[in-house]
C-alpha cells in the first residue's frame, strides 16, 4: 500500500472560532461525493495517505490537521478542548463544503471524538449525512486502556500508568529500534506491516510535545457519552479486535448508545491505527456510506 504524500488537488487556510489556523487539503475529483477525514491524538494528514490512494479517484477526500498537529497552529493553553474539536471541525466544514451541502464525516481515535463533540451542532447536524466512528471510546480511557501489562489485573496502577503516558509533556527523542518497537506494541497489531508502522512512528515522534500532552489531558478527563446519544446521523462503527487503547469493549458500547447505529465492524488481528493497518476496510466502509447517503448532487438546503 503506498504510503507516499499524494498531491493535494487544493490547500484551505482555516480560521477556527478562536482565531487558530488549521492546515486543510482537498484531494480528488471537484463534484465528487465529499468525505470529511478527522486524524487522532499524535497524528497529522499523513494518516490518511493510504485512504486518499484508494479513494482519491472517486471521493473529495477533505483532510485536516488538528490544532497543535501536523501543519496547524497550536492554540494558546485554554484552546484545548472538546469544544475546541467541535469549533474546528464546523469551521472546515463551512471552508470546504458548498453552500447546503452534506458530506459523509469520518474520524479516527479523537477525531472520532471530534465528530461526537461536535453532534449537538444544529450546523454539524446539517451538513452530515452519514458518520464513521474508527478506534475511539466515548470516556473512561484511562481506566480500560490496556497498553501497560498487568494494566486489566491492577486496575488503579493501571489507570495511573495510561494518565502519565497521555500527559507527560516530555519530548520522545529520536526514534531507534526500541521506541519503534514500543509504538507498534502501544499501537498496532503484532502483524502490522513494516511501512506503517515507520508511518505510524514518524507522526508520533513529529507531535510537538506540549500539544501532545495538553491534549493527553484533555482525553484524560473525557466524558462524550451524553453527546454521543445526540449524533443523528446514520453511523457506522469500526474497530480492531486487538486495539490496546481504545479496547473493543468501547466500540461495542457506543454501537449501543448511537440513535442510528448501521452496523459494527470487527476487523481482527487489527490494533488501534485502523487507517493504517487496514485502510481497504475503511475504504470500503467510506464507499459504501458515500453511495448510500450521498446522492451524486446532495446540495440541498442547510436547516
Amino acid at each position: 500500500m503506498p504510503t507516499a504524500a499524494p498531491a493535494p488537488r487544493r490547500t484551505l487556510a482555516v480560521r477556527s472560532a478562536d482565531g487558530t489556523r488549521l492546515h486543510a487539503e482537498v484531494h480528488g475529483p471537484a463534484h465528487a461525493p465529499p468525505v470529511i477525514l478527522a486524524h487522532g491524538w499524535t497524528c497529522a494528514i499523513r494518516l490518511w495517505h493510504p485512504l486518499i490512494h484508494l479513494l482519491g479517484e472517486n471521493l473529495r477526500l477533505i483532510c485536516y490537521d488538528q490544532r497543535g498537529h501536523g501543519a496547524s497552529q497550536a492554540p494558546r493553553a485554554a484552546g484545548y478542548g472538546t469544544t475546541a474539536l467541535a469549533d474546528d471541525l464546523i469551521a472546515v466544514m463551512d471552508a470546504a463544503l458548498e453552500p447546503g451541502e452534506r458530506a459523509v464525516v469520518a474520524g479516527h481515535s479523537m477525531g472520532a471524538m471530534t465528530v461526537m463533540a461536535a453532534a449537538e451542532r444544529p450546523r454539524f447536524a446539517a451538513r452530515t449525512a452519514a458518520a464513521l466512528l474508527a478506534s475511539t471510546g466515548a470516556g473512561d480511557l484511562t481506566a480500560s486502556s490496556r497498553v501497560f501489562p498487568g494494566a486489566a489485573r491492577f486496575p488503579r496502577a493501571g489507570a495511573l500508568a495510561h494518565r502519565m503516558m497521555l500527559t507527560a509533556p516530555l519530548p520522545l527523542g529520536p526514534r531507534t529500534r526500541l521506541t519503534r518497537a514500543a509504538l507498534h506494541y502501544a499501537t498496532m497489531a503484532k502483524d502490522a506491516q513494516a511501512d506503517m508502522v515507520d508511518l505510524c512512528a514518524d507522526m508520533v515522534h513529529a507531535a510537538p510535545a506540549l500539544p501532545r500532552a495538553r491534549w493527553g489531558r484533555v482525553l484524560a478527563g473525557l466524558d462524550l457519552r451524553r453527546n454521543l446519544r445526540t449524533l443523528q446521523a446514520p453511523t457506522l462503527v469500526v474497530a480492531g479486535t486487538d486495539d490496546r487503547l481504545t479496547p473493543i469493549a468501547h466500540a461495542r458500547r457506543i454501537a449501543e448508545a448511537l440513535p442510528d447505529c448501521r452496523g459494527l465492524v470487527e476487523l481482527p488481528r487489527t490494533g488501534h491505527m485502523t487507517p493504517l493497518e487496514t485502510p481497504a476496510a475503511l475504504a470500503q466502509a467510506l464507499s459504501d456510506l458515500a453511495r448510500t447517503h450521498l446522492a451524486p448532487s446532495n446540495r440541498q438546503e442547510s436547516a
